[in-house]
């Protein structure tokens, strides 16, 4: 008997004919969904489909995947995507004959569909390299595999995007029998653009530590330089796309894109409100301070502390608003002093590009209650700012990474941390803000909590 396993991520258009396929398959008799913190109704459809649903330990695809291998009751695993609809009728049948005729203890699926940019240009070429027994795979990062749990239970799931070429290279190495099996034609969604650099950064990140770790893997210094034109010429590839977006508008999150603020939130569910005042009252020190409020998280899971970001609502228009914004060429992303696994979360939920934020460290999905602040949040060559600790430091970072004018860019806050960052951007925007200076510095003021005024000088 089969466990089907499905790691989501909003896909409540999907998922419930996804998980019908799955159960209409008579070697099936486990559905396992392992939901990645949607926030659509992704948990709802699946359970309607009559589906196990459980949450993830930890974001990422790797960590879902890796969850359900340790939840599934069955033998023989099948992991499926869950915005595929609709499959061809034979996938599982098809993925599971050569376990079944112990022909093979892996089987990785590939079909008709054009392969993506980073297949091409990265995957395929670094395999030829480093794991040439590999490079006949023609979708080495297709996410649909049959294999037995006791070879899964035996490799390490990377996170996200490194996830399929690493199960795919682990269980090469471990001399289980590979196999990749046609199962026809499919349509999925293609990754937006603006996703391909970290996917591409990952895969190759991947694939090199991989090499790495065997020494009949260790690799010439002409074969490096090869290498290091395959990652070039995905780079390449990216910002010639790159260069669609000229502009950028830069949101603050607390009270700015969430109608209240993480820590506050956090503070008054697991009972450290009046910590948190005394810190802020007490520590002048930004570094010390940021530093300070981060012990009060120690222990808590980040589970528990997603959960208390869902619970804040985002104002009203945003999604709408960034939609029109990408229309027009602008990209959108998100500098805050929270914390990078929040910022990350919201950033999926409102279809940003990019999030900056300090990074909480957690070990085995809880808080040690350390945090790390990132380099871009200090003086760099060409900060304009003066402050030791500032969003702005972030901001020029960005934009020069991304080669956008500072005149060409729109700053959105609502407190004195954003100050500096308002008034440097070429369009400063004062959101429902109490804060005199503040709002005396933008150019704009936003007094209601609406976005789409934006959409007015947002050309």
């Amino acid at each position: 008997m089969v466990s089907v396993v499905i790691p989501v991520l909003n896909e409540e258009a999907t998922i419930g004919s996804v998980i019908r396929y799955a159960k209409s398959c008579n070697y099936v008799t486990e559905v396992l969904v392992v939901d990645d913190k949607s926030v659509d109704n992704t948990v709802r459809e699946a359970e309607a489909a009559g589906a196990h649903v459980i949450t993830s330990t930890k974001l990422g695809k790797g960590a879902s995947m890796r969850d359900g291998v340790m939840m599934a009751q069955n033998e023989i695993i099948v992991f499926l995507d869950g915005d595929i609809d609709p499959y061809p009728t034979e996938t599982i049948p098809l993925l599971l004959q050569p376990l079944i005729d112990d022909e093979a203890d892996f089987c990785k699926a590939t079909f008709s569909r054009q392969a993506g940019r980073v297949t091409e240009l990265v995957a395929k070429p670094l395999l030829s390299i480093l794991f040439p027994e590999l490079s006949d795979f023609k979708q080495p990062l297709s996410g649909m595999v049959a294999s037995k749990k006791s070879v899964l239970s035996k490799v390490r799931f990377q996170d996200d995007y490194g996830v399929d070429i690493g199960l795919l290279i682990d269980v090469f190495k471990a001399d289980a029998r590979v196999k990749e099996i046609f199962i026809g034609e499919i349509a999925n969604k293609m990754k937006p653009w603006q996703e391909l650099g970290k996917m591409s950064k990952e895969v190759s990140q991947t694939i090199l530590a991989k090499a790495l770790k065997h020494p009949d893997k260790l690799f010439s210094l002409e074969e490096a330089e090869t290498i290091q034109i395959i990652r070039n010429q995905m780079d390449f590839a990216m910002k010639e796309k790159i260069r669609d977006f000229n502009k950028a508008v830069i949101f603050d999150m607390d009270n700015t894109l969430l109608k209240g603020r993480f820590i506050d939130s956090c503070g008054q569910i697991f009972g450290f409100s009046n910590l948190l005042m005394e810190i802020r009252s007490s520590v002048n020190d930004a570094v010390s301070r940021t530093k300070k409020i981060a012990t009060l998280l120690k222990g808590l899971t980040i589970s528990q502390l997603l959960k208390v970001a869902d619970t804040i609502p985002l104002v009203d228009d945003i999604m709408e608003t960034i939609k029109i914004l990408h229309q027009r060429g602008y990209m959108i992303g998100i500098i805050s002093d929270s914390y990078d696994f929040v910022t990350t979360h919201i950033k999926n939920k409102i279809k940003a590009d990019f999030a900056l934020s300090n990074e909480l460290e957690f070990s085995n999905s809880v808080a040690t209650g350390e945090v790390k602040i990132p380099s871009f949040f200090f003086p760099g060559d060409h900060s304009i700012c003066v402050h030791t600790l500032c969003k702005t430091h972030a901001m020029i970072r960005v934009l020069e990474k991304n080669a956008i004018l500072l005149s060409n860019t729109i700053a959105i806050g609502d407190s004195s941390n954003d100050l500096c960052m308002v008034k440097e951007a070429g369009i400063g925007v004062s959101f429902c803000s109490s804060h005199e200076l503040l709002n005396y510095s933008a150019d704009k003021v936003i007094s209601t909590q609406q976005f789409t005024p934006i959409l007015e000088f947002a050309n």
